[in-house]
């Protein structure tokens, strides 16, 4: 991969004694979509801040193309390549074209190129019909297009934004999305954006880093994530809903059996018996059926349906099989198996699809096929 365009190394920020942030390395490279991703207070916005440097970090350093941010180079010259978009468009009580230049204007362009890349902007993000009007009497979504395309008129290399989309409903967050996505890949903008909402991290980021308590616990695709979370708060915090945990009863051939509550679960890999792991199930691997079904799955368990939720076009069907199992299951799939509250089925799932997200000493997790 190429030199990354900022790089963290050992960054501390602390509040009194205690540290805020605790990162020993981070690297964002170029044209790369990036979600920091974490609970209120897991240190999203402070990582921003630090990278603009309106944070100063007690230790630690952060790079700029190789060079140091922190010591001897020209603040303004590195703010110059970055924009910065808070969740509250923060815009000045005037007009849409003057709100757009406006960052134009403090570099001093020319006035025709200002309203060249004005012009061009408010065409990117749809808002032409809004040229004129006062930025007071925006909705929420127009305000944070206008706001993206004043961050975006200044050509900058970085582009950072916390929780940009959180104050708007979901349609007209999803038309940004997609507005934001293709304007960024075209230009081929970094963009390091922090949100506490899961979905859009899988939307939107090339990479995920997940934050908590001012350190980092995971950094991967959203597929890497999704499938194999490092530990329970991870698996926890990205959705998954089947965490279970047991004991190992025994092991063979590259498969080991874990005891819970009393019903016996097959996992791929090699862990000792006695040992107590942590594990999950991914809903979209379960196939549910009105009778055992003819299938290569090492797990299959008789369940009753205890509810369904709607889900877009799927429906999450919780399953009592001794343990707590969780399932998407189409509409169609609804209809043919007659899946509602109390009805009696089937739920399958192989070795393979179970994910140990405590990673023990002595587990080794079998190879999984590439997709």
């Amino acid at each position: 991969m190429s030199q990354p365009v900022i790089e963290l190394r050992d960054l501390l920020v602390s509040r009194g004694d205690q540290f805020v942030l605790k990162v020993p390395c981070m690297a964002f490279h170029e044209g790369r979509i990036v979600s920091l991703i974490g609970p209120n207070g897991a240190g999203k916005t402070t990582l921003l801040l630090s990278l603009m440097r309106l944070v100063k970090p007690d230790s630690g350093d952060i790079l700029y193309r190789d060079r140091s941010i922190l010591h001897g180079r020209s603040i303004n010259q590195y703010r110059r390549k970055l924009s910065l978009v808070f969740q509250e468009p923060l815009l000045f009580s005037t007009s849409v074209y003057r709100n757009i230049a406006s960052g134009l204007n403090i570099r001093g362009m020319r006035r025709y190129d200002i309203r060249s890349i004005a012009e061009e902007m408010a065409e990117l993000f749809g808002i032409t019909h809004l040229w004129k009007r006062r930025a007071s009497s925006l909705s929420g979504g127009e305000a944070q297009r206008v706001n993206l395309a004043r961050a975006l008129a200044v050509r900058p290399e970085i582009l950072l934004m916390d929780e940009p989309f959180s104050s708007l409903d979901a349609p007209t967050r999803e038309s940004l999305i997609s507005d934001l996505e293709r304007i960024i890949r075209s230009r081929r903008i970094t963009v390091i954006f922090a949100t506490h909402d899961r979905s859009e991290a899988m939307r939107l980021a090339d990479e995920i880093i997940i934050m908590n308590k001012g350190a980092v616990l995971q950094t991967g695709t959203p597929t890497e994530i999704t499938q194999t979370p490092a530990d329970e708060f991870v698996a926890s915090f990205i959705g998954t809903e089947t965490i279970l945990t047991g004991k190992v009863t025994g092991s063979d051939n590259g498969v080991f059996s874990v005891s819970v509550n009393g019903m016996t679960v097959n996992v791929a890999g090699s862990v000792e018996p006695g040992m107590n792991v942590t594990f999950c199930i991914h809903p979209e691997n379960i196939i549910l059926s009105s009778m055992s079904p003819d299938t290569s799955a090492r797990n299959s368990f008789r369940c009753t349906v205890v509810k369904t939720v709607p889900l877009g076009y799927f429906q999450k069907v919780y399953l009592d099989c001794g343990f707590t199992l969780m399932a998407y299951v189409t509409g169609r799939s609804m209809d043919i198996l007659g899946i509602i509250k109390g009805r009696d089925l089937v739920a399958s799932f192989k070795a393979t699809s179970v994910h140990v997200i405590r990673k023990w000493p002595n587990f080794h997790p079998a190879i999984r096929p590439q997709n």
